[in-house]
């Protein structure tokens, strides 16, 4: 009863046409800030694993992957329900995660792994484990192709890329990029892989033709996370030491910076809405004080920051942290109406009113 009753209230807060689920691993607090994006405010916190890092939304919003970095873990959350339904065990410090599109594997980069430095792939049905792949020194960043048949893989401690075929979970390629590649994402055309260089202040462009360099762009101080706006038009680089974020043309013939927007302190993270309007951007801080998520327009000629929402420490969020609202619980019958206004009684609701349209949630 009392899952349903939170599921209810979950769907009845973010309820919306539009509306998508922002997941926010807050790495010093060990739990994760779920922020609905049709109000920019928290909506819920749950915990999750040992210093949260990456994280990945299962293409129906119905689960979120979440990587715990001190326990070789990921999180799975039941995101109706915010609660967390399994912990799959992975290599160690584990940071990046990626879905595939279909959302039957997930990939996990072990920055340190027992074993070696690997890739983890992950079968979303069973929750298992069912291929480690061995890739470069230092793996963090994983991006999945649009079709599901490669994953790139940023390798911080090799300086290079690793290019895995899902279809044998091998290593097919490795290309050579900037300094300390940290974080990795693909066009949505998947023409083109974007690497944020974090001590070459550079983004590498990798053709996923030939698997080459075929431009390199200078960004600001320390560039960490990467991310495309929806029709390829735009790539987003968070500049961890610029507190800023880039802003880079793709569709000219030598990509190049068009505008930097000033965020808060030490951007990590970031995602684009599905209509390509607004960018969120994780600020880290120092970790002692509560982070932040910048919220920037990108439809004007200046992309703006137009709101600031408060979370937890340290917010990371590595990966595609925006997901649709989970499908709901369907409340239809007189009978379960009243075991919802019995459940909410007993709870020691307030005042109550409860009405039915068009057989919708219902509205309190």
């Amino acid at each position: 009863m009392r899952q349903l009753l939170l599921a209810i209230v979950f769907a009845l807060t973010c309820a919306s046409a539009s509306a998508q689920i922002a997941y926010i691993p807050n790495q010093n607090d060990n739990n994760m800030s779920v922020i609905n994006t049709a109000t920019n405010s928290v909506v819920s916190t749950v915990a999750v694993g040992e210093q949260p890092y990456g994280v990945a939304v299962s293409p129906d919003g119905a689960r979120v992957y979440i990587t715990n970095y001190n326990r070789r873990t990921v999180s799975v959350i039941n995101t109706l329900t915010m609660t967390m339904v399994a912990t799959v065990s992975v290599g160690n410090r584990p940071i990046g995660i990626a879905m595939r599109p279909d959302g039957a594997r997930a990939y996990v980069a072990n920055f340190a792994s027992l074993a070696g430095n690997s890739v983890s792939v992950i079968d979303t049905a069973s929750n298992s484990v069912v291929a480690t792949v061995p890739v470069g020194q230092g793996p963090s960043g994983v991006s999945v192709t649009p079709d599901g048949a490669r994953v790139y893989v940023s390798n911080i401690g090799g300086d290079s890329v690793s290019v895995i075929e899902t279809s044998t979970n091998t290593v097919i390629d490795t290309v050579p990029v900037g300094t300390d590649p940290f974080s990795v994402s693909t066009s949505p055309n998947g023409a083109r892989v974007y690497v944020a260089n974090y001590n070459g202040n550079s983004v590498s462009v990798i053709d996923t033709a030939s698997n080459s360099v075929v431009a390199t762009v200078g960004v600001g101080l320390n560039p960490y996370g990467v991310a495309f706006s929806p029709n390829g038009t735009r790539a987003y680089v968070t500049n961890y030491n610029g507190n800023s974020v880039s802003v880079i043309d793709t569709t000219i013939a030598t990509p190049s910076v068009v505008a930097t927007v000033a965020v808060g302190i030490g951007p990590v993270g970031l995602s684009v809405s599905p209509d390509g309007s607004r960018l969120y951007v994780t600020n880290a801080g120092d970790g002692t004080l509560s982070g932040t998520v910048s919220v920037i327009d990108t439809t004007t000629a200046i992309p703006t920051v137009i709101a600031t929402i408060g979370v937890g420490r340290y917010p990371q969020a590595v990966g595609n942290f925006i997901g649709p609202v989970p499908p709901a619980t369907p409340v239809s019958t007189l009978s379960q109406w009243a075991m919802i206004l019995l459940g909410l009684i007993l709870a020691g609701g307030a005042a109550v009113m409860i009405h039915q349209r068009r057989g919708s949630h219902p509205v309190m």
